[in-house]
């Protein structure tokens, strides 16, 4: 049985983009929730994501590298199409970075300037990677339809992040913070069942591929389930947020992973759009596979660092400063 490679490093970087998702969803979720929160609440906030916010990121890196490596024609085209909105999630991250550090020690004035910075390079974040997710579903068509759907997509995505922030803040916290992030998650689950609906009645059409992978018959009828066990999940995080710490978090992850299979059925097998399949952008096989024998090696390196740092720092956050 020959190994379909383009297939692996496809799965691979789906694997990697959605942890991307979720884990660093949560803290820029963190971040775009800060001028919710008082000057304490928002160092207990800061101190949520301190061991975790930076590694999160490599999960980005995995991603992009993969695309590069694996399949670099696509990633030519994609990135080349996205330049302006890849320069600004870069710029937000960078403020994010710069921001964390320099906050500890900043008093007065400055800190709350730092703060604010932390939220602006959280949202810009957000929001560039939504919106670069509405033009790849549009596959980079030019028209204002088109860049109006794009900014929809941006705006959920910022949505999503804050309740999966929220969540993260309910299984963090108690006291005053944690009942102030049970509020904001149900504002969140508005937000994200508004934007969800909203993206999914404009995305057939805006894009024909996606309208005839869902709509035709019977296609309709199986994948119905999808959208159901969304829902599911909907009303489980929203039933659960006054009787559990965990489980609302948990039903936030179970929602992005069905939005993201969901994803990932609308767009397969191509890796642009309409314009290039994962076999069409591949590498050359014996290239494809000197990268998996690297992968194999990093790859159980980062998932055992992750879930090392998560179980050395879970449990409640009780102290008001994130100090290294």
């Amino acid at each position: 049985m020959t190994l379909d490679l383009p297939l692996v490093f496809a799965l691979l970087m789906g694997a990697a983009i959605l942890a991307y998702v979720v884990l660093d969803g949560y803290d820029l979720g963190v971040g775009m929730l800060m001028p919710g929160a008082s000057a304490a609440e928002q160092d207990v906030m800061v101190a949520s994501i301190g061991p975790f916010w930076d590694a999160n990121e490599t999960w980005l890196v995995l991603g992009v590298g993969i695309l590069l490596v694996a399949f670099p024609a696509a990633h030519g085209w994609i990135l080349g199409a996205l330049y302006l909105p890849v320069a600004g999630m870069l710029i937000g991250l960078m403020l994010r970075g710069v921001a964390f550090e320099f906050r500890v020690k900043a008093e007065g004035w400055h800190r709350e300037l730092w703060n604010w910075l932390f939220w602006f390079g959280s949202f810009v974040a957000s929001f560039a990677q939504g919106f670069m997710l509405g033009r790849y579903l549009t596959a980079f068509q030019p028209g204002w339809a088109y860049f109006l759907f794009a900014l929809l997509v941006g705006a959920a995505l910022c949505g999503g992040y804050v309740l999966l922030g929220a969540t993260w803040l309910v299984l963090r916290t108690e006291g005053e913070l944690q009942r102030r992030a049970r509020a904001w998650a149900r504002w969140g689950l508005g937000w994200v069942a508004l934007g969800v609906a909203l993206v999914s009645l404009a995305t057939p059409l805006v894009s024909e591929a996606v309208r005839e992978k869902w709509f035709a018959w019977p296609r309709i009828l199986y994948m119905s389930a999808l959208p159901l066990a969304t829902l599911a999940a909907w009303l489980w995080v929203w039933r659960s947020l006054d009787r559990s710490d965990g489980k609302p978090f948990a039903g936030t992850v179970a929602i992005f992973a069905l939005a993201f299979g969901g994803l990932a059925y609308s767009v397969f097998p191509y890796v642009v759009l309409g314009g290039m399949t994962i076999w069409q952008a591949a590498a050359h096989p014996s290239a494809l596979m000197v990268v998996l024998v690297g992968a194999a090696i990093v790859l159980p390196v980062l998932v055992g660092y992750t879930a090392f740092a998560y179980r050395v720092f879970r449990g409640k956050v009780r102290t008001e400063r994130y100090e290294h």
